[in-house]
């Protein structure tokens, strides 16, 4: 496989990894065929397909990482082969999901569960093929993270120093498995803690998709742990931010922009932030008929349209959903500010504030200011705080 020249990755993030996930997925489908044919098309293709998908940001700031931290040509061949696992940890881990959560769409097309019991709906006994297709994709996730390891495991090769790299990436697995279970362990319990909101979001979303990638770039280029430890908390910030936007998204959003049903996330009792800022607000007022307007529509799959509209003008009322906006930003702007006292190169770290600032939904201008948002319901400095002692620090 050609090393591509870091001025060509520099220009065209995205584009440079696809030549690499091309090549390194190309492989993985002949050894797949090898093995079984129906294995191979059914799940190892669909698996390939999904993994093209996405808009590579958590590459993109492993990449602008390493480049932050003065990387350069001998960072390479490490860094795309750690960016295209990243991508298949990031597909295994919205397959799993769409099966857990029951999404029928992702990405305004069939969830591969559905995909899967579609293509087998004309045999079978009534139920057998969603029990198939939810069991296969389960199957397909594990698939994206044996190759996510295995590719991984190749990068360790050309690395100075691959037991910390081996402990990041073992970290981030971990985390992510925590708060995939937080948040369902949540769900079935009904907990309306925002501190265990928080939580879940900084183990299950901000880890992977900003705090690592950050973290495990830094570390190929051979930062130091203090330059380390700033990337980590602006990626926990902005991740944590990201993950609030996407609760509002999910709450608010349009079909035509989440490429989910409208109101899904509220027919499930996805126990978001949001509401428990809603929640702890009803509460506080003694607002006894908004809180039964959100224990008897949030989390009930048969609740229409018209009653999940009446719970997001309530949260509206509320003001829970102007709280989680100024959280967003005022998360936004930390993450600038602890990049900016980082010892980094100024070109790369815009790239990075740009790519942070965008995923959270905000323009740069938007994530600039000092202001802090009093919060009633939990504050996520203590939350960072304990991610960082359970974590120990970076690894």
């Amino acid at each position: 496989m050609h090393t591509l020249e870091p001025p060509i990755i520099d220009a065209d993030v995205p584009a440079a990894l696809d030549v690499v996930l091309d090549d390194l997925l190309r492989k993985r489908l002949v050894e797949a065929q090898a093995v079984e044919a129906t294995y191979a098309a059914d799940l190892a293709r669909r698996v390939i397909a999904f993994t093209a998908g996405g808009r590579r940001r958590r590459s993109q700031l492993l990449w602008w990482a390493v480049r932050a931290v003065g990387g350069g040509q001998e960072e390479v061949p490490a860094a795309l082969r750690t960016a295209a696992a990243m991508e298949l940890i990031q597909t295994c881990a919205l397959i799993h999901d769409d099966v857990m959560d029951g999404s029928r769409l992702r990405r305004g097309e069939p969830a591969l569960h559905v995909a899967l019991a579609t293509q087998y709906r004309a045999g079978g006994r009534d139920g057998a093929q969603e029990r198939f297709g939810k069991s296969a994709a389960v199957l397909a996730g594990d698939l994206a993270l044996a190759w996510a390891d295995d590719v991984f495991t190749e990068a360790l090769l050309s690395t100075p120093q691959p037991a910390a790299l081996a402990a990041q990436w073992r970290a981030m697995r971990n985390e992510m498995v925590a708060g995939q279970y937080l948040d369902l362990h949540t769900q079935v319990t009904g907990s309306r803690s925002s501190r265990r909101a928080m939580r879940t979001a900084a183990l299950k979303t901000a880890g992977y998709s900003s705090a690592h990638p950050l973290v495990l770039g830094a570390l190929l280029a051979g930062a130091s742990e203090r330059t380390a430890r700033g990337l980590r908390r602006a990626g926990l910030c902005a991740g944590i931010a990201f993950q609030l936007q996407n609760d509002l998204q999910g709450a608010f959003g349009s079909p035509e922009h989440t490429g989910k049903p409208f109101g899904e996330d509220l027919r499930e009792g996805k126990a978001t932030y949001l509401l428990a800022v809603g929640h702890a607000r009803c509460v506080r007022r003694g607002d006894t008929a908004g809180l039964k307007l959100l224990e008897t529509v949030v989390g009930r799959p048969s609740a229409t349209d018209a009653e999940l509209r009446r719970v997001l003008d309530l949260l509206v009322a509320l003001g829970a959903r102007a709280h989680v906006t100024e959280r967003v930003a005022e998360l936004s702007a930390r993450a600038v500010g602890a990049l900016r006292q980082a010892d980094l190169a100024a070109g790369p770290t815009e790239q990075l504030i740009r790519l942070l600032v965008d995923a959270a939904g905000l323009p740069l201008a938007g994530a600039t200011g000092t202001e802090r948002v009093a919060d009633e319901v939990g504050g996520v400095e203590p939350v960072i705080r304990h991610y960082e002692a359970v974590t120990g620090g970076v690894r």
